[in-house]
């Protein structure tokens, strides 16, 4: 990846989309050592313009973005970075730092009304990783997610292979209606069990992805 840094007096604009739901999150900068540390690190990190300095998205906040996957323009000056969040891009706490003035709910739920319903579907599971996220960053009393989180990954490999077993048998039993209720559990559980193994569901997106390249 030659990235023509000179353009922009040693800076390019680097946009940073959600790779599960492909929301655009933020837009902000990169010079040479920005982008170099990015690659390295795993992690976003821009080059200030009020600081200047270099600053990893999250280093206060917790809120990083783990890259995913980096893409250059066509005329090499633009980066398009695909990242799996570990909590709002915003600084004012909110997914992206383009609802401004939006009310967070009517905004979701406008956004879904133009989505089909398998985006519609994808857009849950990836706002329920979200939950799992900060449920974990944040325990609250009582909650089931944090029980998992507790007892270890042995349980929720256990609770995975549980409600996997269930799918199979409401599968070849006909039993389409329960099947679906057994379905979410196992995706829940799949959630958390991949938040604490340290990965994300935008990883193994990327993976069917790699296995689905059309042949050249």
């Amino acid at each position: 990846m030659t990235i023509d840094f000179k353009k922009g007096e040693g800076l390019v604009p680097a946009i940073i989309q959600n790779a599960t739901t492909g929301k655009v999150l933020m837009l902000g900068y990169m010079n040479e050592e920005a982008f170099q540390h990015t690659q390295t690190s795993g992690l976003v990190t821009f080059f200030s313009r009020s600081k200047n300095r270099l600053w990893t998205k999250g280093e206060t906040s917790g809120n990083t973005l783990k890259v995913v996957k980096m893409e250059l323009d066509c005329d090499q000056d633009t980066l398009l970075i695909l990242v799996d969040p570990t909590g709002p891009a915003c600084h004012r706490n909110t997914e992206t730092c383009f609802d401004v003035n939006e009310d967070s709910n009517s905004y979701h739920e406008r956004s879904f009304q133009n989505f089909t319903p398998t985006e519609q579907a994808l857009q849950s599971i990836a706002k329920l990783e979200q939950t799992i996220k900060e449920r974990r960053k944040n325990p609250i009393e009582g909650s089931y997610t944090n029980f998992l989180f507790d007892k270890g990954l042995n349980k929720m490999a256990q609770k995975v292979g549980e409600e996997a077993v269930e799918v199979v048998i409401d599968a070849v039993a006909g039993k389409t209606d329960t099947m679906k209720g057994e379905a979410a559990d196992l995706i829940f559980h799949l959630l958390v069990l991949l938040e604490a193994s340290g990965l994300s569901l935008a990883e193994v997106v990327q993976v069917l992805e790699s296995r689905h390249k059309p042949r050249e």
